[in-house]
């Protein structure tokens, strides 16, 4: 058996191949283009079997990953952390080189058997391109509607609201009548601000459109949980990935940060919020925990009960989403299984 790692880069990609004993039997480095697959499998053909350890395949190396899982290799995925490690603790080959970081990767899937392995993209990856499209787009739209709202307020006494709309900016900006040049070309760079909200929210309503049918498309059973649109199931699909990587459901809570963090001290047992995971999960579980909570639902039920416990309200909402989480976790379960 031979593992080829391999340190993507957006010019190039370094291999070295090593053997079961880790002792270097070859390297290449080929150039990011149209023929880098090709190259590498030429180059590869003499070791027979491998597999291949792509450091980050998710990453700049998951257009190389994809190819070569299409031409039938095995590819597994090498977290970055996990190659720093291994290179410091080698202590043959501490320096951090492009040949190095490669054999590094290379190592680490030696030695370590629950590395991801890559499979071919499917209809997840449009669901997780259009999720983080709609981040985009409602980050943009966050800074378009501030730099809206910091110039209306150089020019209307009070500002306006917070919650601050394209319809009710422009109805404000038409009782604006300013006599002199700075006050004209506030207006004019409001004006501005306001066309590029209108812009993003065509966009986001286009946007809400195909995720839609995306999500129909998926015949997901994960919209059956209450507070879970067709949004909140395109970000759970999309950056949950394939489900089975996770063993059970506390690994699931875990890896989108609803499985809280102890933080006891002497007799008082507590928990805390876990900073870490994938927040695009954790808000959209959050959304889904508003939704139960906001309605009679048991959810809501659920939240009110721990607060009868003694919880404070933001424990309780953290209660709530680890329940969710679970639930979320069933449901694509099922869906991969049918």
């Amino acid at each position: 058996m031979f593992i080829i790692g391999i340190d993507p880069h957006k010019g190039s990609h370094t291999a070295a191949v090593i053997d079961r004993d880790e002792q270097l039997v070859g390297e290449l480095s080929v150039c990011a283009d149209r023929g880098q697959r090709d190259r590498l499998l030429r180059w590869a053909a003499p070791f027979e079997p491998r597999v291949w350890a792509v450091e980050g395949a998710t990453g700049h190396g998951a257009l190389l990953a994809q190819q070569l899982v299409a031409s039938g290799e095995t590819v597994v995925d090498v977290p970055a952390a996990l190659s720093a490690r291994a290179r410091l603790l080698d202590s043959g080959h501490k320096d951090k080189t492009d040949a190095h970081d490669a054999r590094s990767a290379a190592i680490v899937a030696l030695r370590n058997r629950n590395l991801r392995a890559v499979t071919l993209e499917d209809h997840r990856q449009i669901l997780r391109l259009l999720d983080r499209r709609h981040h985009q787009l409602i980050a943009a739209r966050t800074r378009a509607i501030c730099r809206l709202h910091a110039v209306l307020a150089e020019m209307i006494e009070g500002g306006l609201s917070k919650n601050l709309s394209a319809k009710r900016a422009s109805v404000e900006l038409r009782k604006v009548r300013p006599h002199d040049a700075i006050g004209i070309e506030r207006k004019r760079i409001a004006i501005e601000f306001l066309d590029e909200v209108r812009r993003i929210d065509l966009a986001l309503v286009e946007l809400h459109r195909r995720i839609n049918d995306a999500v129909k498309a998926a015949h997901t059973s994960v919209t059956e949980v209450f507070g879970v649109g067709p949004i909140v199931a395109c970000y759970l699909i999309g950056y949950s990935g394939d489900v089975h990587r996770f063993p059970t459901a506390g690994h699931y809570a875990r890896y989108n940060a609803t499985a809280p963090i102890e933080a006891s001290s002497g007799p008082k047992v507590r928990h805390r919020l876990n900073p870490n995971g994938h927040r695009q999960l954790n808000h959209a579980i959050h959304i889904a925990a508003l939704g139960q909570i906001s309605h009679d639902t048991p959810g809501r039920a659920y939240y009110l009960a721990k607060q009868a416990d003694g919880k404070s309200r933001k424990e309780a909402n953290r209660c709530l989403k680890r329940r969710i989480s679970d639930a979320v976790y069933r449901h694509l379960h099922t869906d991969l299984d049918h």
